[in-house]
């Protein structure tokens, strides 16, 4: 006897084609909690944007597009994982993670291949509730908000020249920070992360236009 995978489709019962079946083979992982999705913050082309010499085994990709990742960034800065069938290596500074840990949602996600722009218009208004980190951090309803992506990590810890670091955000490159307002004379912004709001040196984003 002949066994064979069946499937049903919206037109009734099928037979499991070989792609079907290995397409099958390469969408499972996304069930296991170590493989993550990310987003492109920029297009990547290795050829012209890669710092190493061999760029054979790096990916290109364009911004917007999900991408697979398995496992932690390596000790140059990047991860390995795939963008539309290929596999490679991935700068960990042109990417940020999507939070999304559900498998049948990632699994969506990556089908859908890009993540639309969000559509929110450039002068969306901050919300009026206060961070619970501090009553300092409560905005008016008239400041206009603005999304910031990090370009380095940033450790108050480590690298801040302040004596108290305390209302200072820490965060890691690839970050989406949303600032409310302008700078301070001291060079840092208001923003939120997370939920978490707090002081963000200036020169560790850059602007992140909203379309």
């Amino acid at each position: 006897m002949i066994g064979l995978d069946v499937y049903l489709s919206p037109d009734g019962i099928r037979v499991a084609t070989p792609e079907d079946i290995l397409r099958w083979e390469k969408e499972k992982d996304l069930y296991d909690p170590n493989v993550r999705l990310f987003v492109a913050l920029f297009p990547y082309n290795p050829s012209l944007m890669s710092p190493n010499p061999d760029t054979s085994e790096e990916l290109p990709f364009e911004r917007g597009q999900i991408i697979k990742v398995y496992g932690d960034k390596d000790t140059d800065g990047f991860y390995h994982g795939e963008c539309a069938g290929r596999y490679g290596y991935i700068p960990s500074n042109m990417v940020s993670e999507i939070p999304v840990y559900d498998g049948d949602q990632k699994l969506e996600l990556f089908q859908q291949g890009f993540l639309p722009e969000a559509s929110s218009p450039p002068e969306s208004r901050a919300p009026s509730a206060c961070s619970a980190r501090s009553e300092a951090f409560c905005i008016p309803d008239d400041v206009v908000v603005r999304r910031m992506v990090a370009i380095f990590d940033y450790d108050p810890w480590e690298s801040s020249p302040n004596t108290d670091i305390e209302d200072e955000l820490p965060f890691r490159a690839g970050d989406i920070i949303y600032v409310f307002g302008d700078m301070d004379g001291d060079g840092f912004y208001l923003g939120d992360l997370h939920g978490y709001r707090g002081l963000v040196p200036s020169n560790y984003v850059e602007p992140l236009p909203w379309n």
